[in-house]
């Protein structure tokens, strides 16, 4: 099959925020052609090529990016790892699916070609979920691999015990993707700070509004969460664009600039430069 080209607007004003140097987009897809989506995962509706990326990332004043699998190809990760490839691993990093089973030169093949962690993904279409977790972090750990993991917080309480066995460092993805939002001091979003308190466990600021009833671009319901994460552990946040916004329909899909510019409203200058540089920096050796 023949996957048509990207048709999403990819530019437009810049944002307001004023991206430092160095600054690391760390959660965005590709879908390059010639690969097809792959059994269980979701269809590719169009192209996002690294050409059609570099229009947005040259809009966002971004210079760092780590192409996260996508779930429409499974545990496919050749088209991200070309895109890897094309970027240049000294501006780019990539986030993987493996199997349970996956061998150790399958790991250092991987690695080899810029992947530094392994996705963990407990929503529909997930290649792996919290149930293959720990196999998954035995068999990356020596690489000094982390996890990514994203999964409803509203069922936090069920994942608690799973979530702190992890040894490695791991990464609890899109603001905890509360779905729907929950208040800023309700439980869950305590349990959040307390696995970042454990020292080994990340937040990503992304995709708000996949989750926001409230919507953009203040994301009312959203920010008050986010808020508290960034206040609580500034040193342990990361931010990404979620490039392309496959998960929302067209008429749903966010301004790149605006997404970028929450981060005015929920961090000032100094933690800014955390979550865009150096912390990405710390997390994927750039």
């Amino acid at each position: 099959m023949s996957i048509p080209v990207n048709t999403r607007p990819l530019t437009g004003p810049p944002p307001t925020l004023k991206a430092p140097a160095g600054a690391t987009d760390c959660h965005m897809h590709l879908y390059l052609p010639g690969y097809e989506a792959q059994l269980g995962g979701p269809n590719i509706a169009e192209l996002a090529t690294v050409a059609d990326y570099r229009v947005v990332q040259q809009r966002l004043s971004l210079e760092r990016v780590v192409v996260t699998q996508s779930n429409a190809y499974q545990f496919d990760n050749r088209s991200i790892l070309k895109g890897v490839a094309e970027i240049g691993q000294e501006r780019a990093r990539a986030i993987v699916a493996v199997p349970t089973d996956v061998s150790e030169s399958q790991v250092e093949a991987l690695h080899a070609q810029g992947a530094r962690g392994a996705r963990i993904m407990q929503l529909p279409g997930g290649a792996v979920g919290l149930d293959g977790l720990a196999a998954v972090e035995a068999r990356v750990k020596a690489f000094g691999w982390h996890l990514m993991v994203q999964f409803n917080s509203r069922e936090i309480n069920d994942y608690m015990n799973t979530l702190k066995a992890i040894k490695t460092d791991y990464i609890i993805d899109h603001i905890g993707k509360f779905m729907p939002p929950v208040a800023a001091d309700d439980h869950r979003v305590d349990q959040l700070l307390n696995l970042l308190d454990r020292g080994n466990a990340w937040i990503k600021i992304c995709g708000g509004y996949e989750t926001s009833l409230s919507g953009g671009p203040d994301y009312a319901d959203v920010s008050p969460i986010a808020k508290r994460l960034i206040e609580h552990a500034p040193e342990r946040v990361i931010w990404g664009s979620n490039w392309p916004h496959v998960a929302v329909p067209r008429e749903q899909y966010p301004d790149d600039a605006e997404q970028l510019d929450t981060l005015l409203h929920w961090a000032n200058e100094h933690v800014r430069q955390k979550i865009l540089v150096d912390n990405p920096a710390t997390l994927y050796g750039f």
